[in-house]
């Protein structure tokens, strides 16, 4: 064998290897499932590092999950990994913007929604984190409500077809069981050192100052959520509130088509 001819050789093999890494590390992007590396703090969260390094330029892809009904709450017990956890999440976007090594995060969603505070403030969270390097929300089964709040802080948004999103809206509720009292015999005395101070009560009819109140709490967090995606999807509030920002869920391709996803 000639000089040429090795040199040749030598050449189409390191070609080959090259292509071999370049799809080895390709699934290793598509199917890296490792156990998280965050603080016993974050236990909700799975954080996937990802080696994405060319010559002396390693970066990484840290990919979170923010999974279930969102609740500034701690459930404690066996519960407590079923709640995503406000603090921990924030924790989470705060270690990948800090390391130098993280060049983008994926955050997934899996979220029927819960309470507004505990979304506006993953929201700013994803928001700040967004500001600092890309962060893509990618929705799974259902990210509406409150988990379509927090979405609106990323880069981009990502769905599948078949992914519930949007439920762009705010409820209040109570039970009201003053009827069945009264069938049973029983009765509730309250002292309140206001008027609306029991609003909501069950034990008794609801007046209608504190509907008009109480429907004046709900619209005024309405139009925030508004805002906010208003402002993030660059959609005007009027045309979301006149097509889908009433409360109704969606599906990924309609998403698409309302300017919700990208």
């Amino acid at each position: 064998m000639n000089k040429t001819t090795f040199g040749c050789l030598v050449a189409a093999l390191m070609a080959a290897l090259g292509l071999s890494v370049g799809f080895n590390l390709l699934q290793a992007v598509a199917l890296i499932d490792s156990e998280s590396e965050l603080s016993d703090e974050v236990k909700p969260l799975r954080e996937k590092l990802v080696s994405k390094g060319q010559g002396s330029l390693p970066g990484k892809i840290v990919h979170l999950d923010l999974e279930g009904v969102i609740s500034s709450m701690s459930t404690g017990g066996l519960l407590e990994e079923a709640l995503p956890s406000v603090d921990g999440i924030k924790q989470a976007l705060q270690q990948a913007v800090a390391d130098d090594e993280v060049k983008a995060i994926v955050l997934r969603v899996n979220s029927p929604g819960g309470e507004v505070t505990a979304s506006d403030i993953i929201y700013n969270a994803v928001k700040k984190a967004a500001a600092k390097k890309p962060l893509v929300v990618y929705m799974d089964s259902v990210a509406a409500s409150g988990g379509y709040y927090v979405a609106c802080g990323a880069t981009k948004v990502i769905a599948s077809e078949t992914t519930l999103t949007a439920s762009i809206g705010v409820i209040m509720e109570s039970m009201n069981y003053h009827e069945l009292f009264g069938k049973v015999g029983l009765a509730s005395q309250t002292f309140t050192s206001g008027a609306f101070k029991d609003t909501l009560s069950g034990a008794r009819p609801m007046r209608d100052d504190e509907k008009i109140y109480v429907q004046a709490l709900v619209n005024e967090m309405y139009d925030r959520f508004l805002g906010i995606v208003s402002e993030a999807r660059k959609v005007p509030k009027d045309l979301l509130r006149n097509t889908v920002a009433d409360g109704r869920v969606v599906t990924g391709r309609q998403a698409l088509a309302a300017k919700l996803v990208d």
